[in-house]
């Protein structure tokens, strides 16, 4: 198809053309905007170089259709109906979604004429439609094409669903010769004056813009006090000297190289300043300045129960330098870590993520996550860590993967917080020794990784040496669930051992309990599993209850079960403290100890109470 081919049915049928994309354009856009818009779409319709001809669907009077104007009629019906799609937040709109540059006529609002009351009513009509299924009533009304004629220019417009939209144009009175009316013709205008009082205001308003807008540029381009410096920063409000003094780069606070050696404590107070860009004054001042104003391009995150306002002073500098693609500052005001991260290549997409840790100590102080990048971590430890390693949770058994540390930076290890993808069969987590003790850490999502330990509460220790890491396998992939909740550490205890009734072996209940940094939300989880089972099933949560903690160790949970012979039994267990336990409701009975197996039907539901050697009574964790 020559461009001169579509060019010459573009002139003979324009008012037809433009009627056309008027009447499938959304009513909402306002009669003066659909006219314009309208005549913006069928001047684009002109293809700019020779295009392959669509197919040409026969009309119902059986006249056969000039292929340069079947061309031009299907460009205006697909841009007319992209015209009517909502914007979307992530994606950069479509040029017919805007308001047209041309034609623009200044100081007029042209519209159509007036029609009577059938043809008010009939565009009441086609405003309830969508736009495909208006676009189906004009192509049956105004240019007289069969349903089959339809289904092929709204196919080829990208339609997704045509039999719809066929199906929304049958809801409406077939009074297709109202289409014809000047009510619907944006070629015959009426032209009226816009708000003259307003269009002085804008153009005053408009010149005091512009005003304000020399005088920002000039302010830009000062050297010092400008906002240039601060990157992705909002504007300052105004100035306040205390604020500056702890957004100055260069009365950040640094701690000796072997503060920590002979520290009374052992924390993020007294890690030293690392990376390759500590001296970097334009990149630190970058970094304070978003703490303090974050700007509407940067993306901010915080744990739970993290505040996210500026340093009351100057901050501590834990890291700066070039983590893979982004260059990264880590910083510390006693109460918070903060990390901001900006792309090498400029301040646009920069982060800026809070984690809390005041009270952290020796044990909780061990690593900061550096940055995530293609499903990997990359974490900057503490300065008395000597080796690091990545092991996998769930196979406790094969051998841990020795890390190189860089400066305390180690490699890349793959992150679970993103593999986790689908069904969970590993889980990644840093092992980290220091001489003496050997940590185990995990990444939550979160800056600060969380710890792993296993044992009584109260008695926790790391979950570091072969039977501790066998004590975790089976309940690894239960960290998923407390993702982003502000973890500081998560113990694994098993508090019973219970034989099953079928003779099959003992089962083993482990409670896992997540404790946070702000000391509320912790997330108890008991978990029941069976001989040979590769994971726990978990059994009962509770959300922010001291059950299975510190506080308060006891715990009673309970499962419905199937032996092998098909039989249902209710097995319930509390720790060693628990004197007896009574099943009430849907199954009745008790037994002495901290062991309950009761027979059961499928689908029954019991009231658990446990009394312990004190004589206290606890319900069922739930």
């Amino acid at each position: 198809m020559d461009v001169e081919q579509a060019e010459a049915a573009l002139v003979e049928h324009y008012p037809r053309l433009a009627r056309l994309a008027y009447l499938v354009l959304p009513p909402g856009l306002g009669r003066g905007r659909r006219v314009l818009t309208a005549h913006a779409l069928t001047q684009r319709a002109l293809p700019r170089n020779r295009t392959t001809t669509p197919v040409i669907p026969a009309q119902s009077a059986g006249r056969e259709v000039d292929p340069g104007y079947a061309l031009v009629r299907l460009r205006v019906v697909r841009t007319a109906l992209e015209a009517g799609l909502p914007l979307r937040r992530r994606a950069w709109p479509r040029r017919s979604q805007l308001p047209p540059l041309l034609p623009h006529v200044r100081g007029l609002k042209l519209f159509p004429r007036s029609g009577g009351a059938d043809e008010l009513a009939l565009d009441q009509r086609l405003s309830a439609l969508s736009g495909p299924g208006r676009a189906a009533y004009v192509l049956r009304g105004l240019e007289r094409l069969p349903d089959d004629g339809v289904r092929q220019v709204l196919a080829a417009a990208q339609v997704a669903d045509v039999d719809a939209a066929l199906r929304e144009a049958d809801g409406v009175p077939g009074q297709y010769g109202l289409l014809g009316s000047p009510e619907f013709d944006p070629c015959s205008l009426q032209a009226r004056p816009t708000d003259l009082l307003r269009r002085r205001q804008h153009t005053r308003a408009a010149l005091v813009a512009g005003a304000a807008l020399v005088v920002c540029g000039a302010l830009l381009g000062l050297p010092g006090d400008g906002w240039g410096p601060d990157g992705a920063a909002a504007p300052p409000y105004a100035r306040n000297p205390a604020a500056e003094a702890a957004l100055d780069p260069g009365r950040l606070t640094k701690a000796a190289p072997a503060a920590w050696e002979t520290s009374a404590r052992t924390d993020f107070s007294v890690w030293p300043a690392r990376g390759d860009l500590t001296g970097d004054e334009e990149l630190l001042r970058r970094a304070l300045a978003v703490w303090a104003r974050p700007g509407e391009s940067v993306g901010v995150s915080a744990t739970p129960g993290t505040a996210t306002g500026g340093p009351a002073g100057p901050p501590q500098l834990l890291y700066a330098g070039d983590v893979d693609t982004a260059r990264v500052v880590i910083l510390h005001d006693g109460l918070r870590l903060v990390r901001y991260a900006e792309p090498k290549d400029g301040s646009a997409g920069a982060a800026l993520d809070f984690a809390r840790t005041d009270g952290a100590d020796r044990a909780a102080a061990t690593a900061v996550v550096l940055g995530r990048a293609d499903g990997n971590v990359r974490y900057l430890t503490a300065p008395w860590v000597t080796g690091a390693a990545a092991r996998d949770l769930a196979r406790p058994d094969s051998a841990a993967e020795e890390l190189t540390l860089t400066d305390g930076v180690t490699s890349p290890l793959a992150s679970p917080v993103q593999q986790q993808s689908g069904a969970c069969t590993s889980w990644n987590a840093l092992e980290l020794t220091d001489g003496s003790d050997t940590r185990v850490v995990t990444d939550l999502g979160e800056l600060v990784p969380a710890r792993l330990t296993t044992g009584r509460p109260g008695s926790a220790k790391d979950a570091s040496g072969a039977k501790a890491l066998d004590a975790w396998a089976p309940y690894a992939c239960s960290l998923g669930a407390v993702r982003g909740q502000g973890v500081r550490s998560v113990n694994a205890w098993e508090f019973a051992t219970q034989p099953l009734p079928d003779g099959t072996g003992s089962g083993a209940w482990v409670c896992t309990r997540a404790e946070t940094w702000r000391g509320e939300g912790a997330r108890v989880l008991a978990q029941f599993r069976t001989p040979g089972g590769v994971q726990g099933a978990v059994a009962a949560k509770a959300q922010d209850v001291p059950a299975c903690g510190e506080r308060d160790p006891q715990v009673l949970a309970g499962v419905l079960w199937k032996s092998e012979g098909g039989h249902w039994y209710l097995l319930a267990a509390g720790g060693r403290d628990t004197e007896s336990i009574e099943a009430t409701g849907g199954i009745s009975d008790s037994a002495e100890g901290n062991l309950l197996t009761a027979k059961a039907d499928q689908g029954a539901r019991a009231e658990l109470k446990g009394t312990l050697d004190s004589g206290r009574t606890i319900g069922g964790l739930r």
